[in-house]
């Protein structure tokens, strides 16, 4: 049986300023864990946060570093992923979960009346994404396992609204 790896992994915060999670991701037991999974190359989408800090010690020489701040679209960059790790954005789950990328959902903790959980957490129960925290990341990526992902319904941008209003109650 050929094991599946995730040799591109792209990570965004959208136009947010979201420096835990670029920080928690460049942290040598992530990279370990990227490394495990078959990371070679990682692009960062550092939003409206401060440059991180690249550390060529704990990513050496088998892992290509890329970070942007803000682009027109990020499409390009999620259909060119293996994997997606990405804030709890509801734009940007949409995109991953239309180009049927594997995707980890992390999410906020220090935004108040946080509907990003709320969403995180049913399309996660719904099986479509995993999400966590970032103190939790690490775990998270450990223990995934991708195969049992659904792919979400394909469909428009209307079908993503209804699926929200759905779930919000309305």
């Amino acid at each position: 049986m050929r094991r599946i790896t995730y040799e591109r992994v792209f990570v965004t915060v959208g136009t947010t300023q979201f420096e835990e999670l670029i920080d928690k991701i460049t942290e040598q037991a992530i990279v370990d864990e990227l490394r495990r999974l078959g990371c070679r190359k990682l692009h960062l989408q550092i939003g409206r946060g401060k440059d991180p800090i690249i550390s060529k010690a704990i990513f050496g020489n088998d892992i290509e570093v890329k970070l942007f701040d803000l682009k027109t679209s990020i499409i390009e960059d999620i259909q060119q992923a293996d994997l997606v790790i990405s804030h709890a954005g509801a734009g940007s789950c949409i995109e991953v979960l239309g180009a049927g990328k594997p995707l980890i959902v992390v999410v906020n903790e220090r935004l108040m009346d946080n509907h990003q959980t709320e969403l995180a957490e049913q399309l996660s129960q719904d099986g479509y994404l995993l999400y966590c925290t970032p103190s939790t990341l690490c775990n998270t990526l450990t223990e995934a396992n991708f195969d049992q992902l659904k792919k979400f319904p394909p469909g428009s941008t209307a079908d993503f609204t209804k699926y929200l209003d759905k779930f919000m109650g309305y």
